[in-house]
């Protein structure tokens, strides 16, 4: 094994296949080996275009026919159904095994993802985002940089429809409302190349499907009229006329509002709702108070007027879907809307956004309705990924709740899973210099059976950094860990860590990022990194704090690639973007969501130096390292040394090696990682959380004594394992290493 480690990229024997020859396995049936019906060249939107229009006549109405035939022609639930047909009773279907995940497989084609977002993204002059994306430059950069795969975020229409008009997205175009891409970012020919593109550059291209809800489209528009099999999409209930008293007035302009506690408690009496979730996400006093809104007075195509009440775990323009309707029509229209974006556009792998919120049940009088951890999200789950996997493609989801959770949804629905256990520890580690509870997270999930090999190990993506902390939070509230010397509560644990978080990386200490709701910071790393450097006006940052801001970005880096496991950044973290000042996006921030602050324009290859904001008007943000072509030209760059890490991480296959161990360390800023590499190797990850030189030993019983200690940056052996299964290790400044272990030669 020794002499194989070190021959070139090319020479590296791959890993042995145990599996059974005659068996067919999901890696031989990838999309490079899709059955041809299924490849990009299918065309579905072609056969939609064809459809004869019916044209805008008339008073937006139920009961105008024109208007709700309109209306279906926009529906997501109508191309569904449209789309399904262009699958079944073709044997193509048949040829991919579905039933179990199989995370290393789905490593195996995408290792290294770009995570993209669609407006904030500086394009190429007269390029849409989707052309940009396509770029073949863009993808010569990427493979230098080691980078497989890019998830492009969500770029179909979203937002809503008021009458005839459409309404701009209320989160980030999270709230689909169709299946067509949106013009802004491009068309369906130019998503089709890009996934042509990085087919010939070895990556693929993942896309986003919402199974937990929609915005306020066709398909709710439909529903609230009552049209057909429509409000079987949504949690909705018809309020009668006698008891529109209970609901409250809507105001002028709007179509619906958000229901206070005590009107959902008098509509869970009166057997309408099941009230009370077990919590509301994006709580805000007197904007979101519950998860439920009433909608205004709507005349349906029946000429019947109604008022509904509807659930939304999330914006009030995010109506939530119905996984358990005796129509399935929610179903229908999320698996119809993963098979155009796999069948026809020709992505490999969807994210699942939202996809632990698909069921609610009520419960024993006077407690919250079960809303998380719900057995139907687990089976709604596997039908998606199952179907994914059936027509060659692969799943993530991003499943922020408890390890429990995630554990049984990983059994048999998504591939991977997004590492929101670990995610918020690390920042918690880098803030205080402190690896205590980082090391609890990761020896939980491993315990737990949440293996890292199984999870997305993420730098920064459009959202906050998170700090909910949900698995001590709710169901592990009262469980006893360990933790500074003595034993807290789950609940006290999680306030701790929250507060620690606040007082280091937002208000006074770093006024640049802020706080969202009660979710987390929003942020960007490189903020994140200069709050802990103790800088509180970002205008006044030194060259030499760009550099430690550098160093600590790649330590965070290094955490989260030399680890089993798919690793994810984006622009941000390439650019080194910081956070935007308030008054840059004040009308965004009115609703109380300050994560724009953290989604400033970047121009990744500079293409447009000089422009001021993104094609979507996102701003320009201040850039520490530069595009790619300059820093790809840098050896001690940013990206430079990103490459450099991935190299290692890809010769030795860390990101298909097991996890052996995440041992106690001598110095508290000290984090060190065990790995099983193939045969009898072990490769060991030692990192320094802190600002400071530290000197310590790693000890762990899956060390051999006697093996040679070699830095796999440079081949150089530092050391050796003693008798005790230790070696002793002198880290600079937020410095980390990748170690291989091999057994000595008389250990066989």
């Amino acid at each position: 094994m020794a002499e194989e480690a070190y021959t070139s990229d090319d020479e590296v024997a791959e890993p042995r296949d145990e599996t059974p020859t005659s068996e067919i396995t999901y890696d031989e049936q990838f999309y490079p080996a899709r059955p041809q019906r299924l490849r990009p060249r299918a065309r579905l939107r072609d056969l939609f275009a064809l459809r004869p229009r019916t044209p805008r006549n008339g008073r937006p109405s139920g009961d105008n026919p024109a208007y709700v035939a309109w209306l279906r022609e926009e529906s997501m639930l109508g191309d569904a159904t449209a789309i399904a047909a262009q699958f079944s009773g073709l044997g193509s279907m048949w040829q991919n095994p579905y039933a179990h995940p199989d995370p290393r497989a789905a490593i195996d084609k995408a290792s290294v993802w770009f995570t993209a977002y669609p407006i904030s993204l500086i394009t190429a002059p007269g390029r849409s985002f989707l052309g940009t994306l396509g770029d073949d430059d863009l993808w010569r950069a990427f493979e230098k940089i080691g980078i497989k795969a890019v998830h492009t975020g969500p770029v179909k229409r979203a937002g809503g429809l008021t009458g005839w008009d459409a309404t701009p997205t209320v989160d980030g175009h999270f709230d689909r409302i169709s299946t067509q891409i949106d013009e802004q970012f491009g068309t369906e020919e130019e998503f089709r190349t890009l996934c042509e593109v990085a087919a010939s550059h070895g990556g693929t291209v993942i896309d986003d499907i919402v199974p937990g809800h929609t915005g306020k489209g066709a398909d709710f528009r439909l529903a609230e009229m009552k049209v057909d099999d429509y409000p079987g999409v949504y949690h909705m209930v018809e309020i009668a006329p006698e008891d529109w008293h209970l609901l409250p007035r809507v105001p002028r302009g709007r179509d619906s509002i958000n229901l206070d506690a005590e009107t959902e408690d008098q509509l869970a009496k009166a057997g309408y709702i099941i009230g009370q979730m077990q919590r509301v996400i994006f709580y805000d006093p007197g904007i979101k108070d519950t998860n439920w809104s009433a909608t205004d007075v709507v005349l349906g195509a029946d000429g019947v007027e109604r008022r509904w009440v509807y659930l939304h775990y999330f914006k009030e323009g995010q109506p939530s879907i119905n996984w358990l309707d005796p129509t399935f029509a929610g179903m229908r229209l999320v698996i119809g809307d993963a098979l155009h974006s796999l069948g026809d556009l020709g992505t490999g792998a969807l994210r699942l956004d939202a996809n632990g919120f698909l069921a609610v049940e009520k419960t024993t009088e006077g407690a919250p309705a079960w809303s998380e951890g719900h057995p139907l999200s687990e089976a709604a789950n596997q039908f998606i990924a199952s179907m994914v996997r059936k027509v060659g493609g692969f799943t993530f989801q991003e499943l922020n709740l408890t390890i429990d959770d995630i554990k049984a949804t990983s059994e048999r629905g998504a591939d991977l899973s997004y590492d929101f256990v670990n995610r918020p520890a690390y920042h918690h580690a880098l803030a205080t210099a402190d690896t205590e509870f980082l090391r609890l997270t990761m020896n939980l999930a491993l315990s737990m059976g949440v293996p890292p090999v199984g999870l997305v190990h993420a730098l920064q993506n459009h959202d906050e950094m998170t700090y909910e902390l949900v698995h001590f939070a709710t169901l592990h509230a009262e469980d006893a860990f360990p933790f500074r010397g003595d034993e807290i509560s789950g609940a006290e644990l999680a306030v701790t860590i929250r507060q620690e978080l606040t007082d280091r990386l937002a208000g006074d200490a770093a006024p640049y990022n802020a706080t969202f709701t009660t979710n987390g910071i929003a942020s960007t790393l490189a903020t994140i990194i200069a709050a802990t450097l103790g800088v509180t006006d970002l205008d006044e940052i030194t060259p030499a704090e760009i550099e430690t801001i550098k160093r600590a970005h790649l330590l965070l880096a290094a955490f989260n690639a030399w680890q089993p496991g798919v690793f994810a950044l984006s622009g941000w973290d390439l650019c080194g973007l910081l956070t935007l000042p308030r008054k840059q996006v004040e009308p965004l921030l009115a609703t109380g969501d300050t994560r724009w602050i953290h989604r400033a324009a970047y121009d990744l290859m500079d293409y447009q130096p000089h422009a001021l904001h993104s094609g979507s008007q996102m701003p320009r943000g201040v850039s520490l390292y530069g595009g790619l072509p300059v820093q790809l030209e840098d050896p001690d760059s940013f990206v430079s040394g990103l490459a450099a890490i991935l190299r290692v991480r890809k010769r030795y296959r860390i990101d298909v090696a097991e996890q052996l161990d995440v041992p106690q360390v001598s110095q508290r800023a000290m984090l060190v990682m065990v790995h099983a590499l193939e045969g009898d190797a072990r490769q060991v990850t030692v990192l320094n959380f802190s600002d400071e030189p530290i000197s310590g030993s790693v000890l762990s019983e899956h060390l051999i004594p006697g093996a040679p200690v070699i830095d796999m940056m440079t081949d150089k052996i530092i050391g050796e394992v003693d008798d005790l299964h230790s070696f002793p290790v002198i880290l600079d400044p937020y410095q980390g290493l990748s170690l291989l272990i091999n057994p000595p030669a008389d250990s066989a």
